[in-house]
């Protein structure tokens, strides 16, 4: 079985026999990752564009390392000193590194549909690695990944997605992914935070840390998007964390197996307290490993639909 699609744009479009699919090669790469010599020559010949519009350490560099497991040539495309500064268009810059022979072009921008824009206009492999405030869907997908090695099975848990659901990309893409296979999904912030329409997509709302965490399974926890935001979202920092960040005190009301997620990068004393980040049921370090073997397994699969 191979993706039905060249490219990766979204959770959305995915269908739940995909998901499964990249989740299940993505655990055959784990054990590459475990070996002494972590490189498989799956895709040696073959080009990987990165092309990050918008700063990023951890998803540029596992990406990177995905494709350089692979065996693949990697360009990394330094957005700032190209000619994309000097007034070139998007599609132009794509095609332009499309004719240096990229098989791959890995996308992160600003603009939500950056990606399904390139990837009609492009003959290569497009993945999402981030549009706007649409989706991040590698991100649901090694959190889905992460869950299931901890947990066993997605179906039936309980998972709450905490603070800044209205700007995240990360909390879209999970609730299109979590809903799909069964999970209960809760959103906790602000009122001004996490928008009352978020109920029609199958989820629940709550405004309260302690009613919301109740008997979950999963607490994902989100970065508070300062540069998407104006002021007026909450009165401080401070306050904040006073009534949406995640303590010990508040995590005890969830189920007593309950795993502590984050994508990254994380604002310690604002969303979280040091103590659930650095303890013993923050999965937040495995997240990042097995971003990797995700990475590696949507390279691999795409590869398989481009023929």
């Amino acid at each position: 079985m191979k993706l039905f699609s060249k490219d990766l744009l979204g959770i959305k479009e995915l269908t739940k026999d995909e998901i499964i699919l990249i989740l299940d090669t993505a655990s055959g790469f784990k054990d590459v990752l475990k070996r002494d010599i972590k490189k498989v020559p799956a895709l040696r010949g073959k080009t990987a564009v990165n092309l990050f519009f918008e700063p990023s350490t951890r998803t540029r560099t596992s990406f990177e390392l995905a494709e350089k497991r692979l065996s693949l040539d990697v360009l990394n495309l330094a957005v700032t000193t190209s000619s994309v500064v000097k007034g070139e268009s998007l599609i132009d810059t794509a095609l332009n590194v499309q004719a240096l022979g990229a098989d791959f072009m890995i996308i992160r921008h600003s603009s939500s549909g950056a990606p399904h824009l390139l990837s009609k206009n492009i003959n290569a492999s497009v993945i999402n690695a981030g549009d706007g405030v649409n989706e991040h869907p590698t991100q649901a997908l090694l959190d889905a990944f992460t869950i299931k090695e901890k947990l066993g099975e997605i179906e039936g848990l309980r998972i709450a997605i905490v603070g800044d659901i209205l700007h995240s990309r990360v909390a879209k893409s999970n609730i299109y992914l979590l809903t799909k296979f069964g999970a209960e999904v809760r959103l906790i912030g602000p009122p001004t935070l996490v928008p009352q329409e978020s109920e029609s997509l199958g989820v629940k709302v709550f405004h309260d840390m302690d009613s919301g965490l109740r008997d979950v399974n999963v607490v994902m926890m989100l970065r508070i998007q300062m540069e998407r935001q104006g002021k007026g979202f909450f009165p401080s920092t401070l306050e904040y964390f006073r009534y949406w960040g995640l303590t010990a005190e508040r995590l005890s009301v969830a189920d007593d197996n309950a795993i502590v997620m984050h994508p990254g990068p994380m604002n310690r004393g604002i969303e979280i307290s040091s103590e659930i980040a650095d303890g013993p049921r923050s999965v937040i370090l495995e997240q990042v490993t097995n971003g990797i073997a995700i990475r590696m397994a949507v390279l691999y699969l795409l590869a398989g639909a481009r023929g």
